[in-house]
């Protein structure tokens, strides 16, 4: 299996960063596309409902496989011979804000819902501070990765 893994080792980093990068996006989207609906509630119901229709395609059909595929080719480079050192500190950093990330990728696909019931009392502000997040984590992550601190 490791010698499989080695083998493949450059199509599963190549796949594991294109997931990553659609994850993402959506990350960096779906917390403005809230930021919206907040501030268009007043308005009237069919923003509201325009909405909803973009936050639940977003994360049902990009946000989350993205997720799953990052974790999955993730994994499988974890698993690949040599590639990562448990016994360094940006190993345990980058796998601290992936944690973080999903995170906060559960508590935007619960907000999502409690937005589509009026429930939701993060205000446009609060979004837009909320839309920071991963940006955050990832340059924790980048930099963890590649200056190896």
């Amino acid at each position: 299996m490791h010698e499989i893994l080695t083998a493949l080792y450059p199509w599963i980093k190549a796949l594991h960063v294109i997931s990553v990068l659609a994850w993402m996006a959506g990350l960096f989207y779906l917390p403005r596309l809230y930021v919206y609906h907040v501030e268009t509630r007043e308005k009237g119901a069919e923003f509201g409902a325009l909405f909803e229709v973009m936050e639940r395609r977003l994360l049902k059909a990009i946000m989350t496989p993205a997720m799953i595929s990052a974790w999955f080719f993730g994994l499988l480079l974890v698993a690949t011979p040599g590639v990562v050192d448990w016994g360094a500190s940006w190993a345990w950093a980058k796998a601290i804000c992936v944690i973080s990330m999903s995170a906060f990728h559960i508590w935007l696909a619960r907000e999502r819902l409690r937005l589509a019931e009026g429930r939701s009392r993060v205000t446009s502000r609060g979004w837009r501070m909320a839309n920071e997040v991963p940006t955050l984590l990832m340059i924790v992550i980048v930099f963890a990765v590649f200056l190896r601190f």
